[in-house]
């Protein structure tokens, strides 16, 4: 299989309190919530970086497009990594997503590895890692 992953779609319990912290709280551009004419069809794009979106979408909407039962989340079944070129924007970004509501469940710190990282969880219990990593070259 050759990688063309285009978007990231998380699950979410409410869709617009969703909306409200990735667009209002984090500021990822988005037109908003889209579908809402179709059964199962209300979503919302965020862009993210060329060729990659974040979407939010109704667990339940997932749950029957996919045709498979709806089962209890678990924060630890993937993470979400948010790379930085600085000890100090992983800060700044923990700091944005404290106040757009999130929950801070690992504070931003010296990693066993040599970097620095703190971790949050949006309204719905999904867990983003903000990580500079000083052996990544954004600039390469």
């Amino acid at each position: 299989m050759k990688p063309r992953i285009t978007v990231l779609t998380l699950g979410v319990d409410n869709l617009e309190k969703s909306l409200q912290f990735y667009r209002d709280g984090i500021g990822l551009p988005t037109e908003g919530i889209v579908g809402e004419e179709f059964e199962h069809g209300a979503v919302a794009f965020f862009d993210l970086q060329a060729g990659l979106k974040l979407a939010i979408w109704k667990r339940k909407d997932i749950a029957h497009d996919a045709q498979v039962k709806q089962t209890l989340s678990s924060p630890t079944e993937f993470t979400i990594g948010h790379n930085v070129e600085s000890k100090e924007e992983v800060d700044k970004v923990m700091e944005q997503a404290k106040q757009a509501g999130a929950v801070i469940t690992a504070p931003a710190h010296e990693t066993f590895w040599g970097g620095y990282s703190g971790y949050f969880q949006d309204p719905d219990g999904h867990l983003w890692e903000v990580v500079w990593n000083p052996h990544w070259d954004f600039n390469a």
